[in-house]
């Protein structure tokens, strides 16, 4: 009996191991990026327009759309900032930013440039950390604005 039990024992071992020996399959996103720029209107309200044109000193917002398209779990979002725009905020707050060009992550409060605090202006990349949970969702949208140089 008890190398019955043994042997059962081994048995399911044998053909659980394959199962949990593969990796899971990578998650596969597509990303769409469209920019607007922030209008004041004249009574002090704003609204967001596309980008057709921007100038100096234009606020943008940048939404970045994603979409799952295969996988399971969740995933990492990064966006280069482009050279002419100044980093000013992000609508999610679990955002990370680099001022190395991705080489470091970290919020910008904590970060540092040479001897100083690092300013918004340093940010070279955002990233924004998908967790499972959201990503399951297969779409979402996340935002953040800068002011062009």
């Amino acid at each position: 009996m008890k190398s019955q039990f043994i042997l059962l024992a081994a048995m399911t071992q044998a053909l659980c191991a394959p199962a949990l020996a593969q990796p899971a399959a990578p998650v596969s996103v597509a990303t769409d990026s469209a920019v607007f720029v922030e209008k004041v209107m004249a009574d002090s309200s704003s609204r967001l327009e596309p980008a057709a044109r921007l100038s100096r000193g234009d606020k943008v917002v940048t939404v970045v759309t994603w979409y799952r398209m295969g996988g399971n779990g969740g995933f990492v979002i990064t966006n280069p900032m482009p050279a002419k725009l100044a980093y000013e905020a992000s609508a999610n707050e679990g955002q990370e930013v680099s001022v190395d060009g991705g080489r470091t992550w970290g919020h910008l409060g904590a970060l540092r440039k040479g001897g100083r605090m690092a300013t918004a202006e340093d940010v070279t990349h955002v990233r924004w950390r998908i967790p499972a949970g959201r990503a399951a969702h297969g779409r979402g949208q996340l935002a953040y604005s800068a002011i062009v140089r």
